[in-house]
């Protein structure tokens, strides 16, 4: 299996517990972000095009001052200063200015960027994922549209778009499917032969910083030494242990490790459930149909919304719940373009015009804006109360409660609770995620340990992967002034 090829070849490099020398970068997380840093460490280096303008004059005008010299090399902070869009990250933009030139006006001007393949570049490593690459990208439905445009899912030197083609698939209105994504992501690994980095069913249990006593002092050169330690899933479904040295580790698991919960009783029914794939179960093992009593989705994000839509495909009744009123701003689907998204627009048009008290022009569904649910009753009963006070009872088949979810950082000292902006508050990618330098993406509290994507507050795969440009320009920089 590619899994025990990966050990295999892992053990051969002496990276095992027993090995003396540590590796120089171990990246926890095989998604967008994990596999966009790959790829940069791996030495493949981005270079302004020859002869090519970027339509951004101010950009255009420092590109223009440094012909030749890769983007790992040149100074990011001064090359993003003054450029503007959907992302809080600078280097984000950068990158994504670099990439998709003008985009964000409706353009498609080619990448400026050329990549060269410069093997005495790179930097060794191991990604370690749960699943395959692509993280959660494979337990997504696989059916689902996806929120972004397929060109947006893109990771560098291979369009998505061109990939589809190849693959003689088209995208629906510029979007493509969660499987679709999950299948390029997988696929990238291996066409730009990054394959013998990964390690997949790997499970990270702790991270511990310690200064090593006995290495030799030329390799710690006074930095701190990370263990990493964890288990692979083998064949048989058992746990195979692992430990690693590490100069340093990159988080870059995203947040779908543990959903949010509403915190009240009856939360954990069997019938009650915090995830989509628990829908298509009962659709398969028909438990769930469309002459059962209604499925109850409590929630008002993208998930409640793709939730909706499988359900209404199958001519299941619902019954949607959320906090919020319809017209309230924070409303996700109030901040998206129409034209872009029918289908959530639908749902929110579902969402205004039916409320309870209205014969529904809609057949199957029913809305309950500002509804807070109480209790989930053993006999499939769900209690509610509305927004005047009073109390509702409903009949329910299954309830899916999809309000978001949590990273989880279990595997660090505290669960990474002194690594956050404010340390009083949870760790939250929304508002609350892990301080990090934004031109280098390393923690402010710990010196080698790196955090990328939803982690340090980047959560669309377009701006994730400015976060590993700013990683790997820190890396190359850290690993090259080491002594050989």
């Amino acid at each position: 299996t590619p899994t025990h090829r990966a050990m295999t070849s892992w053990r051969h490099d002496s990276l095992g517990a027993s090995s003396s020398e540590p590796l120089p970068v171990v990246i926890i997380g095989n998604g967008p972000s994990g596999i966009c840093l790959s790829y940069l460490l791996s030495g493949h280096i981005p270079y302004v095009k020859p002869g090519a303008v970027h339509p951004h004059p101010l950009l255009q005008r420092k590109l223009a001052e440094a012909p030749g010299v890769s983007i790992l090399d040149q100074d990011l902070e001064y090359l993003s200063e003054g450029l503007e869009g959907r992302s809080q990250s600078p280097v984000a933009l950068l990158f994504d200015a670099l990439l998709r030139p003008d985009t964000d006006f409706g353009g498609s001007i080619d990448s400026v960027l050329s990549w060269k393949r410069q093997k005495d570049r790179a930097v060794p490593h191991l990604v370690l994922g749960r699943n395959l690459p692509g993280g959660a990208w494979h337990s997504i439905e696989g059916s689902m549209v996806t929120l972004s445009q397929g060109q947006w899912m893109s990771l560098p030197d291979l369009q998505v778009k061109d990939w589809m083609r190849k693959k003689c698939r088209g995208l629906r209105n510029s979007r493509a499917t969660a499987g679709d994504i999950a299948h390029y992501y997988r696929d990238y690994v291996i066409k730009k032969g990054l394959s013998h980095n990964f390690v997949s069913g790997a499970v990270v249990t702790a991270v511990e910083w310690a200064k090593s006593e006995h290495g030799s002092p030329e390799v710690q050169a006074s930095s701190p030494l990370f263990q990493v330690n964890g288990y692979l899933t083998t064949k048989d479904h058992g746990h195979q242990p692992f430990s690693l040295r590490a100069r340093n580790v990159v988080l870059a698991t995203g947040t779908f490790d543990s959903p949010a919960m509403l915190g009240i009783p009856g939360e954990t029914l069997p019938f009650v459930h915090h995830d989509l794939s628990a829908l298509e179960a009962a659709l398969r093992a028909g438990t769930v149909n469309p002459t059962s009593d209604p499925v109850l989705i409590v929630g008002a994000g993208l998930s409640a919304a793709d939730a909706v839509l499988f359900a209404r495909h199958y001519n299941i009744q619902v019954i949607h719940a959320f906090r919020r009123s319809v017209h309230d701003p924070g409303l996700v689907f109030n901040q998206l373009p129409k034209m872009l998204y029918p289908e959530y627009h639908k749902v929110q048009q579902m969402m205004r015009d039916q409320s309870i008290l209205s014969p529904s022009p809609y057949e199957g569904y029913r809305s309950l804006p500002e509804h807070q649910p109480l209790l989930f009753k053993e006999d499939h009963q769900a209690v509610f109360q509305d927004p005047q006070g009073g109390q509702q009872l409903f009949g329910v088949s299954m309830v899916l409660v999809l309000i978001g979810s949590h990273p989880d950082l279990s595997y660090l000292p505290r669960a990474g609770a002194d690594l956050v902006i404010d340390p009083d508050q949870p760790l939250s990618p929304k508002r609350n995620p892990i301080d990090v330098d934004p031109f280098t993406h390393e923690s402010t509290h710990q010196e080698g340990l790196y955090a990328l994507g939803p982690l340090a507050g980047d959560n669309f795969v377009r701006f994730v992967q400015g976060g590993a440009l700013a990683a790997a320009s820190s890396l190359l920089k850290k690993e090259t002034r080491k002594p050989p």
